[in-house]
């Protein structure tokens, strides 16, 4: 008897062993995974280049034999947009080419300025207005624009007081990328045009009709009704997310760094250097790059997994038969969502805090001799990482019993019965019906989870302010884009900070692309429909 337990207990050891051994070989290879990922997606980015010009020049398929078979409308449709569907009696369309591109030209070789200042001038000695004196030249749009764009301005100002503005780098890039912007917009329109004056050539050659505006405009209605739909989203999206985005990414590659002031100092490309920077041991960046990425891994994956085990088994425990009164349980962890989580977690500060009823409560009980420090002035940085993981159980794991309740209420109850008929155990149903179920679905979950744990800002920030440890650097809790937030708002390190937002993007894109490539929930995609 004492042989077969002393067995069972070997069994069972050795099992959680496997299991310990399992569970880390798993994070491992999701680490080499990740990294892996990163690598094929740097490597695989000049083919990406390669597949997207393809693409734009599809776009000039067919050009040179337009020109070559064009009438006369065609053809000067070319230098004059929208002549040829005025050749061709299209009028509104042709002068609505004709304006876009009108409009055009005078933004280009007009250079309106904007931001332009002057003050007037008094007499010293009779205080009489005897002119004016320009402050700040502004800064102009059209083709002085892009050359702005390559120099980041001339003209250093004058006096340290700021007697007379030096050129605007800052709005020098942003009007620059805003003016390539519209010339491609532009260059499209120009196609666009030729297009539709060889179409209506063809189309009269052919004997066929030419279609009036107004049935144009019931095409646009009708069967290309999802290009008006989409033409807001493209324009919105181009505006606020694109435009900003490549303006983002080449504020990395000036020197538009601590202590300089849009329109007092003047700035300049520096290439790569601050990249090389993140990576140079000797320099503040490259000292704090590698522990605040790898802690952000850390927090990401551990975030992410207690959250949804620790969801999962108390969705399973309020859902048990022999649970009462379930709407009460869930309206009481529903209550943690329904605040605002800076109210929590500033709530959840106060409590744990040195003063706080819970280092009372420890002093109290006889297990702590003097109040003890979690967050952000804890001794050790350990502490105050596990404290942060801990308290973010309380604030992610309602969303994750939420979600599991739901889901467990949709597994199909035949397949349940069926399991029993074969003689499968309740653990057994557990393990290979229920398990697999949830992870199928909560997969996509899983993925937007540890994305946004990379990225989680409020908890990190209103905890522990990114602590503990000295001002100027990256604190122990740092993420990276607490870490940002930092360079950004508070140092006014605009270019590193930009580097530092590049790097956060490519490991969230590409861990997203990874993991999602490499679940079922893609794999199987018709499995469960």
């Amino acid at each position: 008897m004492i042989n077969n337990n002393q067995q069972n207990n070997k069994s069972f050891i050795n099992k959680v062993a496997d299991k310990i051994v399992s569970f880390f070989k798993k994070i491992i290879q999701f680490f080499i995974g990740f990294f892996k990922g990163i690598y094929i997606g740097i490597k695989s980015f000049p083919s990406k280049m390669v597949k997207l010009g393809k693409f734009l020049a599809e776009k000039w398929n067919g050009f040179f034999e337009r020109f070559k078979d064009g009438d006369l409308g065609t053809k000067l449709s070319h230098i004059f947009m929208g002549f040829g569907n005025i050749y061709h009696k299209q009028i509104i369309k042709g002068l609505i080419f004709l304006a876009i591109q009108v409009g055009f030209l005078f933004l280009f070789f007009s250079n309106p300025v904007i931001n332009r200042s002057e003050r007037v001038v008094f007499d010293p000695v009779t205080f009489v207005p005897i002119g004016t004196e320009v402050i700040d030249p502004g800064t102009p749009l059209g083709y002085k624009s892009l050359i702005n764009l390559v120099t980041l301005g001339t003209n250093p100002g004058e006096g340290a007081s700021g007697v007379r503005a030096a050129d605007n780098s800052m709005l020098m890039l942003l009007f620059g990328v805003f003016m390539i912007a519209i010339i491609i917009v532009m260059i499209y329109a120009w196609l666009a045009n030729i297009k539709s004056a060889y179409k209506v050539q063809k189309d009269l050659e052919n004997g066929k009709k030419r279609k009036t505006f107004i049935e144009d405009l019931k095409d646009l209605l009708d069967t290309r009704f999802h290009i008006l739909l989409l033409l807001p989203t493209l324009i919105g999206v181009s505006l606020f997310t694109l435009i900003p985005t490549i303006f983002m990414i080449l504020i990395a590659f000036t020197d538009w760094g601590k202590g300089m002031v849009a329109g007092s100092q003047l700035f300049s490309w520096v290439g790569f250097d601050n990249f090389l920077a993140v990576f140079e041991s000797s320099s503040e960046i490259g000292l704090n790059f590698i522990p605040v990425l790898t802690w952000t891994l850390v927090w990401a994956f551990f975030a992410t997994f207690t959250n949804y085990i620790g969801g999962i088994l108390l969705a399973l425990l309020i859902n048990k038969h022999e649970i009462k009164l379930k709407k009460i349980w869930r309206t009481i962890f529903v209550l943690t969502i329904a605040l605002p989580q800076f109210i929590t977690l500033l709530a959840v500060r106060q409590l744990i805090s040195t003063a706080g009823p819970f280092n009372e409560l420890l002093q109290s009980i006889g297990i702590l001799s003097e109040p003890m420090a979690f967050l952000d002035r804890a001794d050790s940085v350990t502490t105050a990482r596990i404290s942060v993981l801990v308290i973010n159980l309380w604030i992610g794991v309602p969303y994750t019993m939420l979600m599991t309740s739901g889901i467990l209420m949709n597994v199909p109850k035949d397949t349940y019965e069926a399991a029993q008929i074969d003689g499968a155990t309740k653990f057994q149903a557990f393990r290979f019906i229920t398990v697999p179920y949830i992870v199928f679905v909560t997969t996509p979950y899983l993925i937007t989870s540890f994305i946004g744990n990379i990225t989680s800002f409020n908890i990190i920030y209103l905890l522990t302010g990114g602590g503990p440890r000295g001002e100027g650097y990256a604190g122990g809790t740092d993420l990276l884009v607490t870490w940002l937030f930092k360079m950004t708002i508070d140092q006014k390190d605009y270019n590193v900070g930009s580097v530092i937002a590049i790097f956060t993007f490519i490991i969230t894109a590409s861990a997203t692309l990874l993991t999602y490539r490499r679940s079922k929930a893609y794999k199987e995609e018709d499995t469960f429909q």
